[in-house]
């Protein structure tokens, strides 16, 4: 089991997806994405991890649907 991410990390990461900024499957691209803006480098580091988790399940979902 993994640790639930703080609800801080997964809001603020939902916006920033909204904003129509585009982000990848890969943690390392993310990280650079969200770059020095964030305040803390564990802050970038967690939201970078949840988008990058995020992306690979829309991916994962949009593959079973195109099977059906």
């Amino acid at each position: 089991m993994g640790k639930i991410k703080q609800k801080l990390v997964k809001s603020a990461a939902k916006s920033l997806m909204q904003k129509g900024i585009e982000f990848s499957e890969d943690f390392d691209k993310n990280k650079k994405i969200l770059g020095n803006t964030m305040p803390s480098k564990k802050l970038r580091n967690q939201m970078a991890g949840h988008i990058s988790r995020v992306k690979r399940q829309e991916k994962e979902e949009l593959k079973k649907l195109n099977l059906k």
